[in-house]
C-alpha cells in the first residue's frame, strides 16, 4: 500500500466519517487542540523564562520544571490526540499541505532542542539549580524553544486558512446551479426540429397546426 491509499483509508475509516458528518465533533476537537497547545506553550515558556533569568528568580529550576512538565505532557498528549482525530478527517490534504508540513518539522525541532538542553545544561543542573540562570547552553535552549513554539502556533493557525482553498479546488464543479434548476432545462435540451434532421415532415395541407 502505498502513501496516498494509506491516507485515503484513513479518511474512510468509521471513526473519521463521525467525525466528518457529525455538527459538533470537529468544532469540539478544534477547540480541545488549541486550549490544550496553549496549556503546553503557557508551561514551557515559564520553564523557558525561568532558565533565561527573566522569571522566577528565586524559586529551584528543578522544582519549578517538575511541576509543570507533568501538565505539559499531558496537555501534549491531548493536543496529539485531538490532533490526529482531526488529520484522518482530511487527510490527503493535510498531508500534501505547506504549512502542516512546516509545523510536523518545527515539532520535531523542538524534540531536538529539548533533547540538546538535557544533554548538555540539563546535565549539570545541580550546580546551577538555584542560580539566576541557566549556563549558556541552557539559555540558548531556552531562546529556541520559544522560538519554535510560536512558529509552532502560527503554522498551526495558516492551516485552517490553507486548507480550506484546497478542499474548495479539489470539489467537483456543479453541473447546474439553482438557476438552471427553476427554469427547467436550457434550449439545447429541447428535442431537435424534424424539419432539420433530414426526415421529411408530413403533409399539414400548406399550413402547421
Amino acid at each position: 500500500m502505498d502513501f496516498s491509499a494509506f491516507l485515503k483509508s484513513l479518511e474512510d475509516s468509521g471513526l473519521a466519517h463521525a467525525v466528518r458528518s457529525s455538527l459538533y465533533y470537529f468544532p469540539f476537537l478544534e477547540s480541545v487542540h488549541v486550549m490544550a497547545l496553549a496549556v503546553v506553550f503557557g508551561t514551557i515558556v515559564v520553564v523557558d523564562l525561568r532558565a533565561l533569568g527573566i522569571a522566577s528568580r528565586d524559586r529551584a529550576f528543578t522544582r519549578m520544571s517538575a511541576e509543570l512538565l507533568r501538565l505539559t505532557w499531558g496537555a501534549f498528549a491531548v493536543s496529539a490526540a485531538t490532533g490526529a482525530l482531526m488529520f484522518i478527517t482530511n487527510a490527503r490534504v493535510y498531508a500534501h499541505n505547506t504549512s502542516f508540513r512546516v509545523k510536523m518539522v518545527l515539532l520535531a525541532l523542538a524534540g531536538l532542542n529539548m533533547a540538546a538542553f538535557h544533554l548538555t545544561a540539563g546535565r549539570r543542573v545541580a550546580s546551577w539549580d538555584r542560580s539566576a540562570c541557566a549556563p549558556r547552553a541552557g539559555r540558548i535552549t531556552a531562546a529556541a524553544s520559544i522560538c519554535l513554539w510560536i512558529a509552532i502556533i502560527v503554522a498551526g493557525r495558516v492551516i485552517g486558512f490553507t486548507t480550506t482553498g484546497a478542499q474548495a479546488k479539489e470539489a467537483p464543479a456543479p453541473t447546474m446551479n439553482f438557476d438552471d434548476f427553476l427554469s427547467g432545462p436550457g434550449p439545447s435540451s429541447a428535442p431537435a426540429d424534424k424539419s432539420q434532421s433530414g426526415t421529411p415532415r408530413p403533409d399539414t395541407g400548406g399550413r402547421d397546426h
